[in-house]
C-alpha cells in the first residue's frame, strides 16, 4: 500500500515538474517567435551593409535553433490527448522544415544538393520570413486562448485589441523603408488608425508616400482591422490547439455574436473562409477587368487587384491610385466600379447575414437533391432568415435604392455631367454605395452638389450592418428607431415586425448608440471648429461624420489639418470603429440584472 502511494506521489511530482517545464518552453517559444519577428522587422525595415546582413542571418539561425530545440522538448513532454493533436501536427510540421532550413543556412553536408530547386527555395529570404511569421502566428494564437478566460471583459478585450494593433501598425509605418520621405508620429498613428478602423482618410498619397513595403503593411492592417484581431487569433488558436476551454468559448461567443458555444470554431472558420474566398474572387475579377497596359508589370497588376479587393470588402477605401478610382485610365472603367461596389456591399452587409443566406442556400440545395433522388417532399426549416437579417437586408436595399435615385437626379448636371447614360448609372450606383462606410470615389468630390452632401451626412452616419467590416450606427439601429416612431404614432406599446416582438433591451441599446454617436460627432465638430479656424462648418461636419462612420470620403480637409485636428479625427475614427457604447459597457458594466423595482412614474416628453 505504501509503495502504491509512493508511486502516485512520484507521478504527481513528475506531472508538476513536466507542466513547469512546458510553461517554461512555452515562454521560450513565445520569446523566440517575437525575437525572430523583431529581427525580421529590423532586416526589412532598415538599410544595412554586408556586415549587418551577415549578423542578422546568424541571429535567424540562433532563433530557428532555439525554436527547434524547444519544439522537440515540448513534444516529448506533452500529454498525448486528442485535443492536442492539431498543435502537435503544427509543431511536427515545423521540425523538418527548420532542420532543412538550418541545413541550407549552416551547411550540414549530405542532405540537400546545392543546385536543387528545393535548396534554392529554402535559401531565399522570403522562405525564412514565412517560417518566422508562421511561428509567430502559432505562438500568439495559442497564447491568446491560454490568456483569455471567462472573467475577461469581452468589451475591453475588443477595444484593447484595436488599440494594440493601431500602436503596432504605427510603429511599422515609421520604419525608414516603409515610406519614401518619412512620417511623423502623428501621421503614422493617423494612417494606422485609418487602416485598422477601415476608414480610408489619408494625410498623404498612399501611392506616392508609401513604398511597396508600406502599402503591404497598410493592407495587413486593413485585413486585420476589418475582421478584428481577436477573430484571427481565436481562429488560429482553435486550429493549432485543437479547441479551447469553456472560458475561451464563452469569451469568443461574445466577440463574434455566436449563439451556440458548440458552433464557435465552425463560425470562425466560415468567417475566415468566406472573407478569403470573396476577396480572392474579387481580386481575380479586378485582375481581368483592368487593362495590363496601365501597369509596369504583371506583379504590379496583381498587387493592385489584391489591394483593392481587400480594401473594398473591408470597406476601407484605401487605394494605391493617387486620385482613387477617379484616376485617369480607371475613371471610365465601369466594370471595375461595379466590382468594387459589390465587394463593398458584401463586406458591409454583415457576416451573420451572409452565413444565414449560406445556410438557406445549403438547405435549398440539399432539399432539391432529396426531391430529385429520393422523391421526398420539401422540408421547411423555420427561422433560417431571422428578423434581424430581414431588417438589415431591407434597410440596406432601401438606402441603396434611395441613394441611387437621389444621386442620379441631383448629380446629373454636376459631378456626372459629361458622362454617357451608362456612366451616369454606374456613377449613381457607386455614389449610393460608397458613403455606406466605403470611402472610394469615382467622381470629383469637390463638384458634388450641396444636396448630395446633405444626403451623404445621413448615409455615412447610418453606415453598414452589424457584425460587418463597416462602421456607422448600423442599419438595424436606424431601422429600429424608425419603427419605434411608427409604433408610437400608431399607439402601440411595443415594436412588432415579421411576426416577432423586438425586446425593449434592443430598443434601449439603439437609443444609446444614436445618442452617443451624435454626442461624439458634436464634440469633435466643436473642437475642430476651434483648432481649424477659417474652415467652412459643412466641410468640418462632413469630415467628422466620415471619420466616425469609418467612411473615408473627404472634401479635401484631412490633408490640411493641424496636428491637434489630426488627433481629433484619430480619436473619432477609433470611437466610430469600436463604438462608444462598447467602451462604456467595458468600463461600467457591473450589474447584469437588478433584483428590485421602484414605482413607475411618467415623465413629460412633449
Amino acid at each position: 500500500m505504501q509503495i502504491h502511494v509512493l508511486i502516485i506521489r512520484l507521478i504527481d511530482r513528475f506531472n508538476k515538474i513536466r507542466k513547469s517545464i512546458l510553461r517554461f518552453l512555452d515562454a521560450i517559444g513565445i520569446l523566440a517567435a517575437f525575437s525572430g519577428f523583431f529581427v525580421l522587422i529590423y532586416h526589412v525595415g532598415f538599410e544595412h551593409d554586408l556586415l549587418h546582413i551577415t549578423g542578422i542571418h546568424q541571429l535567424y539561425n540562433v532563433i530557428l535553433a532555439v525554436i527547434l530545440i524547444s519544439n522537440l522538448a515540448g513534444i516529448g513532454l506533452k500529454s498525448w490527448k486528442s485535443k492536442a493533436l492539431n498543435l502537435r501536427i503544427a509543431e511536427l510540421s515545423l521540425i523538418p522544415l527548420i532542420l532543412l532550413l538550418l541545413d541550407v543556412r549552416v551547411g550540414i553536408p549530405g542532405i540537400l544538393k546545392p543546385d536543387s530547386w528545393f535548396f534554392i527555395l529554402l535559401n531565399h529570404n522570403l522562405f525564412v520570413y514565412g517560417i518566422i511569421l508562421f511561428i509567430l502566428v502559432v505562438e500568439t494564437s495559442t497564447s491568446t486562448l491560454r490568456l483569455s478566460n471567462r472573467t475577461a471583459n469581452p468589451a475591453l478585450l475588443f477595444v484593447g485589441s484595436f488599440l494594440l494593433i493601431i500602436v503596432f501598425g504605427a510603429g511599422l509605418l515609421l520604419l525608414p523603408t516603409a515610406t519614401y520621405n518619412g512620417l511623423s508620429i502623428t501621421d503614422a498613428f493617423f494612417t494606422s488608425t485609418s487602416a485598422v478602423c477601415v476608414t480610408g482618410l489619408i494625410v498623404f498619397d498612399t501611392a506616392k508616400q508609401f513604398t511597396p513595403l508600406g502599402q503591404a503593411i497598410i493592407l495587413v492592417l486593413i485585413q486585420v482591422g476589418g475582421l478584428g484581431i481577436m477573430t484571427f487569433t481565436s481562429f488560429f488558436g482553435y486550429f493549432f490547439k485543437g479547441g479551447g476551454s469553456f472560458g475561451n468559448e464563452f469569451l469568443i461567443k461574445e466577440l463574434i455574436n455566436e449563439e451556440k458555444l458548440g458552433e464557435i470554431f465552425k463560425t470562425l472558420l466560415k468567417i475566415v473562409t468566406v472573407t478569403i474566398s470573396i476577396e480572392a474572387i474579387g481580386a481575380l475579377i479586378i485582375y481581368i477587368s483592368v487593362p495590363r497596359s496601365l501597369f509596369v508589370s504583371q506583379l504590379d497588376l496583381m498587387g493592385f487587384s489584391v489591394f483593392h479587393a481587400v480594401s473594398a470588402f473591408c470597406n476601407a477605401g484605401f487605394s494605391t491610385l493617387s486620385n482613387g478610382l477617379y484616376e485617369p485610365g480607371f475613371r471610365y472603367n465601369y466594370m471595375l466600379h461595379y466590382i468594387i461596389g459589390f465587394l463593398i456591399i458584401l463586406g458591409g452587409i454583415g457576416f451573420p447575414i451572409v452565413l444565414n443566406f449560406y445556410r438557406l442556400l445549403r438547405h435549398f440545395i440539399s432539399n432539391s437533391i432529396r426531391r430529385i433522388t429520393l422523391h421526398r417532399k420539401y422540408v421547411h426549416v423555420p427561422n433560417i432568415i431571422n428578423a434581424g437579417t430581414r431588417i438589415a437586408v431591407i434597410t440596406t436595399a432601401v438606402l441603396l435604392a434611395t441613394g441611387f435615385v437621389f444621386f442620379l437626379i441631383a448629380e446629373y448636371n454636376h459631378s456626372l455631367s459629361g458622362l454617357s447614360l451608362q456612366g451616369k448609372i454606374a456613377g449613381a450606383f457607386f455614389g449610393s454605395v460608397t458613403p455606406r462606410t466605403a470611402g472610394f470615389n469615382t467622381v470629383d468630390m469637390m463638384k458634388v452638389a450641396p444636396a448630395t452632401i446633405l444626403l451623404y451626412f445621413l448615409l455615412m452616419w447610418i453606415g453598414a450592418s452589424p457584425a460587418s467590416t463597416g462602421g456607422g450606427i448600423k442599419t438595424t439601429t436606424f431601422a429600429m428607431a424608425l419603427m419605434n416612431v411608427i409604433s408610437i404614432a400608431r399607439g402601440k406599446d411595443r415594436i412588432e415586425v415579421f411576426g416577432r416582438q423586438i425586446p425593449i433591451e434592443s430598443m434601449r441599446r439603439a437609443s444609446a448608440v444614436i445618442f452617443l454617436s451624435l454626442l461624439v460627432i458634436g464634440i469633435a465638430v466643436i473642437i475642430l471648429s476651434v483648432t481649424e479656424p477659417g474652415i467652412e462648418l459643412s466641410r468640418i461636419v462632413f469630415e467628422v461624420i466620415s471619420a466616425y462612420g469609418t467612411v473615408g470620403l473627404s472634401l479635401g480637409l484631412t490633408a490640411t489639418l493641424s496636428t491637434a485636428g489630426k488627433w481629433v479625427i484619430i480619436v473619432t475614427m477609433f470611437l466610430g470603429r469600436v463604438g462608444m457604447l462598447t467602451i462604456l459597457i467595458g468600463m461600467f458594466r457591473k450589474i447584469s440584472s437588478l433584483r428590485y423595482q421602484y414605482p413607475s412614474e411618467n415623465i413629460l416628453i412633449n
